[in-house]
């Protein structure tokens, strides 16, 4: 309202990240990209081939999805009242925008209003990092999963920005 947001309550926070646990586009990348291009590189031997190795592939990419969600987009927003929404930036240059999209993944609103470290997106992907340590194939868990997950759940935010910030100028352009 008048470009600032109103807080979201405990709750709300909850029910966006159950809402993001069940998008149709985390499930399809858990299908296509969890499951189907970790088939094709064969990521996490452990799972082994075929289908038993393409549907364990498919639930660990997702359960990593889902813990980020909800730890990071809503337990520990709550905690430390930080805002889990990315706010689009939608005017100015090209470097302007993407370097804001990028940085929306370490930087955020708190319900205060003002911007902050995103403590709670960061940290978030890292405890789902080391919560995956209880599905991966043993010989693959440890120190060297949980930073590998965590950064790569960072990482995909960073693209998501970009999703989010001009993706409204995509389509206006099909």
């Amino acid at each position: 309202m008048n470009g600032q947001a109103v807080p979201l309550t405990g709750g709300e926070k909850w029910r966006l990240a159950l809402h993001s646990a069940i998008d149709p586009f985390y499930i399809g990348w858990a299908l296509v990209i969890g499951g189907g291009y970790g088939e094709l590189v064969d990521t996490n031997r452990g799972y082994g081939w075929g289908d038993g190795g393409y549907f364990k592939r498919v639930g660990a990419n997702y359960a990593d999805n889902v813990n980020g969600a909800l730890i990071g987009n809503a337990l520990l927003p709550q905690l430390l009242h930080q805002d889990p929404r990315y706010f689009r930036l939608g005017h100015g240059s090209f470097g302007r925008r993407f370097a804001h999209a990028a940085l929306s993944t370490v930087e955020c609103h708190g319900d205060n209003g003002k911007n902050q470290p995103n403590v709670s997106n960061v940290l978030g992907n890292f405890i789902s990092g080391a919560i995956s340590n209880a599905y991966y194939p043993s010989d693959e868990r440890g120190v060297s999963l949980t930073l590998e997950n965590g950064l790569s759940v960072t990482l995909f935010g960073a693209l998501g920005g970009q999703i989010l910030e001009f993706g409204p100028d995509l389509d206006r352009l099909v």
